[in-house]
């Protein structure tokens, strides 16, 4: 299944959340994040210099440069297909640069997790089985799987076999699944796609739980609501280029408009989120 983690040799640790469901399936509320302790201005925890990548002839990032701060919350917007997972992935270390430089400035038995758009995990074991699994592979850590599924509010359905579990439980599992082995750098891609308002709420505020607990957090998302509420840091990628890179309030100045959607359009040239396959290398524009 290529969104398993174990079958695509995926890291499958990227964060904590503070979001949950209750018995029924419901989502329960979250605790308060709490103040960042890192953000904009902090050293650079990760640091991308000229980085490109393509795949066969087509080129889906040229030449990149971005930097992220420790303790910060940035956010990876572009239109589909414009090379965000590919980032994400080299960022991970599950893909190797064509050219150019990826750079963690980060130690411990797990330097970063990744949690993929659609974490899938093998039938035939509960909730709580498979966090445990998960935690096995790192020996040298111990994790409280308890603790870890109440953080995200499933210590209700702890014994629920995995193929009997909402999307938005197996999103908050995957979830809860990356905070194996404390990484401090977390890379999300798309935590919060397909979920309904109220989950996208609850993954939304495990996200700022983290950040506010220290981790250092890089995110794709299309959902301007949440990067309003949560980055410190956008990053916008357009036709395999960083086209901007500022906190937000900074981003709307710069543009000289009021919302983050306009920003978006005005730093792409694009009216909507268009599709966008990469070019091919040594093509124009």
């Amino acid at each position: 299944m290529s969104g398993d983690p174990l079958a695509n040799g995926a890291d499958p640790t990227a964060g904590e959340a503070a979001a949950g469901v209750d018995g029924a399936g419901e989502p329960a509320p979250g605790p308060e994040a709490g103040a960042r302790t890192g953000g904009a201005g902090e050293a650079p925890l990760v640091r991308i210099e000229g980085l490109s990548h393509s795949f066969g002839s087509v080129e889906v990032l040229a030449d990149v440069d971005a930097t992220v701060p420790e303790g910060a919350v940035a956010c990876l917007l572009g239109p589909n297909g414009s090379g965000k997972t590919t980032l994400l992935r080299l960022v991970a270390g599950l893909l190797a640069p064509d050219s150019g430089d990826i750079e963690v400035a980060a130690e411990g038995p797990r330097r970063v997790g990744y949690l993929p758009q659609q974490p899938e995990f093998r039938p035939g074991f509960t909730v709580r089985e498979t966090l445990s699994f998960y935690a096995g592979l790192l020996p040298e850590t111990a994790t409280d799987v308890e603790d870890r599924l109440a953080a995200v509010g499933l210590e209700s359905v702890a014994d629920r076999r995995v193929e009997a579990l909402s999307g938005g439980m197996v999103r908050l599992l995957g979830i809860a699944g990356t905070v194996v082995g404390d990484p401090p750098l977390l890379v999300l891609d798309e935590p919060a796609s397909g979920l309904d308002p109220t989950m996208t709420d609850h993954v939304t505020e495990a996200i700022d739980g983290i950040a506010a607990a220290g981790d250092t957090v890089l995110l794709a998302t299309h959902n301007l609501a949440a990067v309003e509420r949560i980055a410190d840091l956008v990053l916008v990628l357009d036709r395999g280029e960083i086209v901007a890179a500022a906190p937000p309030a900074d981003l709307l100045a710069d543009t000289g408009v009021d919302s983050l959607a306009a920003a978006f359009r005005a730093v792409t040239e694009s009216d909507i989120p268009t599709v966008y396959a990469g070019r091919t290398r040594g093509e124009e524009g």
